[in-house]
């Protein structure tokens, strides 16, 4: 009688090759970058969850809970006031008080949202190996929780514009649009340090420092005319600083004779629109190319 031999279908192909054969893919393989933005559009209510969660978590053994968001940028103003209102004496900016509050809570929505940021990849690795989901949800809830914050302090500032002496114009309307910007370029800025802070633990200690020196540089504490004293390269080089464009609009959208560095209106708009979409997309692109990394090693 013949002897009948079976061969098995899938002997001498690789490992690669009997994956590709039975539809098998690498575990946390990354996705085409279409294909991410689907999925992350698809995790859009539990983005806003999870943010609207880590708010009300932060202030949850405080006694005075979420009043702290707007009592902390309030003492924040109190105190630069003490120094370089009535210190340093700034006479040569009208409305000082409203001028320092508006660059402070400005600034402190890109801050609080960057310091957080670095640390949304590293200080949630139980949750990003327990649960498959786009991991650019942490670091976009994170800009969506300062958001939450940026408006309430919104109120408490637009309440100190109005008590100084400020008229309510329609040029109040472009606050809106200059904060969207705003929270585009925070997005992407708080992508990019999410990926770096998820490989390196030492940039958490070294943010402050980064946030404290671009504050110096942004003019939110002094008038932006001491800027024109530089040399004219570097006086051009801080005119484009993202925060400084940023806390230019709202002066310009709240303030009626606030000192601007940037004289041109246009210029300040289609910088501020240049910086949103350059970080928006770049910062976006880089944590996607990393996606396949976070919660491993």
């Amino acid at each position: 009688m013949a002897t009948t031999a079976l061969v098995d279908p899938d002997t001498g192909l690789t490992q690669a090759q009997l994956a590709a054969r039975h539809g098998l893919r690498v575990a946390g393989e990354r996705p085409s970058l279409v294909e991410y933005s689907r999925r992350l559009w698809a995790y859009r209510h539990f983005i806003a969850a999870y943010a609207n969660a880590k708010l009300v978590a932060s202030y949850s053994n405080a006694k005075l809970g979420q009043l702290w968001q707007v009592l902390t940028p309030l003492t924040n103003a109190a105190v630069y006031y003490l120094i370089f209102g009535v210190v340093l004496d700034q006479k040569s900016i009208p409305n000082f008080i409203a001028y320092l509050t508006t660059g402070l809570f400005i600034f402190n929505f890109t801050q609080s949202a960057v310091l957080a940021g670095t640390q949304s990849i590293s200080s949630n690795l139980g949750l990003i190996r327990a649960l498959h989901f786009p991991r650019a949800s942490l670091p976009l809830s994170t800009t969506i929780t300062q958001f939450q914050q940026l408006l309430a302090s919104m109120v408490v500032l637009i309440g100190i514009v109005l008590v100084t002496g400020e008229p309510l114009t329609w040029e109040w309307l472009l606050l809106v649009p200059a904060l969207l910007l705003q929270a585009v370029f925070n997005a992407g800025v708080v992508l990019l340090v999410a990926r770096l802070g998820s490989k390196s633990s030492d940039l958490k200690q070294v943010m402050p420092f980064i946030m404290r020196t671009w504050m110096y540089g942004s003019g939110v504490l002094y008038s932006v005319s001491l800027f024109e004293r530089l040399p004219g390269w570097a006086t051009t080089l801080v005119q484009f600083n993202p925060l400084l464009v940023y806390i230019e609009l709202a002066r310009y959208a709240l303030l009626e004779e606030a000192p601007l560095l940037n004289e041109s209106l246009t210029q300040l708009w289609l910088v501020g629109a240049g910086w949103a979409l350059v970080a928006g997309i770049g910062g976006f692109i880089y944590f996607w190319r990393g996606e396949q990394e976070y919660g491993r090693g």
